[in-house]
């Protein structure tokens, strides 16, 4: 069965092979895969975006990301889909931004992954009334906090192209953040437990123009950078890809609940364990001792930055081969593609009948 999937993006982040955040990470790779096993593969994105199949551009946004912004992102969202629904056989919408309910199609076969921790959509959107509208969370972890009434089908878990990832280097003694700046992500602490455990840190990941985002870099990263502790802006994936490899430790001093973290799955598929808070999903990714350390303060995290050094890193890559692989997550969406698919056909089929 040849299928037609129109993958749409969160409005205000590009995708691609070096998209920053982990749904447009995800979105790519289910963009290739399409490709790749033949079916068509259409994506609704942002300039700067690049897509291996068909990619709609909708205007990007070069200000403040503010809710005039965010708003303005929206309705060329709504446009975009509408306009790829009338002009392709459009098999299954899929959904990635958290604000999806406000360009949700009417109507037709659509799934929706929730990327994000589940308190931060609208809870009436967690309970959808239409037989073919489909939500699902990335974790077990991650369901088991849905409200009551959600109505989610079972998680898709997250994986990693391991092979793609993995390109061994000369390991070398600074530990690796690789992360979005914003406060929740807690890239201060980090720094403060580099600067402890008095090992050199790099610091990889993208300012968005919200006002937060730029506050929180101003007032608590950049006060605390010096020659040792540096930041290095976004990355591309050869870049990221060379440092996961080389890096002592991954540290994810992340204060929200992480719902599968994405990048801790990079990192052990590198072979380079994670040091981490215990939030959200972290504790199932990470085994303590083993493949990282996971700790509740500075101080344990500065000790662990340390510790880190002597865990096996093959170990670490074996667990990632066994538990996080990019075949599995795909063959999970495709049977959720054919699955919703099938069910639009049948509909449609009972209309022709009526």
């Amino acid at each position: 069965m040849t299928l037609t999937v129109l993958n749409v993006a969160y409005p205000l982040a590009p995708v691609g092979l070096d998209a920053v955040g982990g749904a447009e990470q995800v979105l790519s790779c289910l963009d290739r895969a399409l490709v790749q096993q033949g079916h068509r593969s259409i994506v609704v994105a942002c300039t700067g975006s690049s897509a291996a199949g068909t990619l709609v551009e909708t205007p990007a946004e070069t200000g403040a990301l503010d809710e005039t912004a965010k708003g303005r992102a929206q309705r060329a969202h709504r446009a975009a889909i509408a306009a790829a629904r009338a002009r392709w056989p459009i098999d299954v919408v899929h959904l990635h931004g958290i604000d999806f309910d406000a360009y949700l199609p009417d109507d037709g076969p659509t799934l929706v992954t929730l990327h994000l921790p589940l308190a931060w959509y609208r809870q009436e959107v967690l309970m959808p009334t239409r037989e073919d509208l489909w939500l699902h969370a990335v974790s077990d972890a991650q369901q088991r906090t849905a409200p009551a009434g959600s109505r989610l089908i079972a998680p898709i878990p997250n994986g990693v192209d391991i092979d793609a990832l993995y390109k061994p280097r000369l390991r070398r003694d600074f530990a690796l953040v690789l992360s979005r700046v914003c406060p929740e992500k807690g890239i201060h602490l980090a720094i403060e437990a580099a600067k402890r455990a008095r090992a050199p840190l790099a610091i990889g990941g993208q300012i968005y123009p919200y006002a937060t985002h730029i506050q929180y870099f101003t007032d608590e990263v950049r006060p605390r950078l010096d020659r040792r502790r540096r930041f290095l802006g976004p990355l591309g994936f050869s870049a990221k890809r060379r440092l996961l490899n080389s890096a002592r430790c991954l540290l994810i001093p992340s204060l929200a609940a992480e719902t599968s973290s994405l990048v801790a799955m990079e990192a052990l598929a590198c072979g380079t364990p994670v040091v981490a808070f215990p939030n959200g999903a972290l504790p199932n990714v990470v085994e303590h001792g083993t493949t990282g350390f996971l700790v509740n303060d500075i101080d344990e995290m500065a000790a662990a930055i340390n510790n880190s050094a002597g865990l096996d890193n093959e170990r670490c890559r074996a667990d990632a081969q066994r538990r996080f692989t990019l075949d599995s997550m795909v063959a999970a969406y495709m049977d959720a593609y054919r699955a919703l698919a099938k069910l639009g056909a049948s509909r449609a089929g009972l209309r022709a009948a009526q």
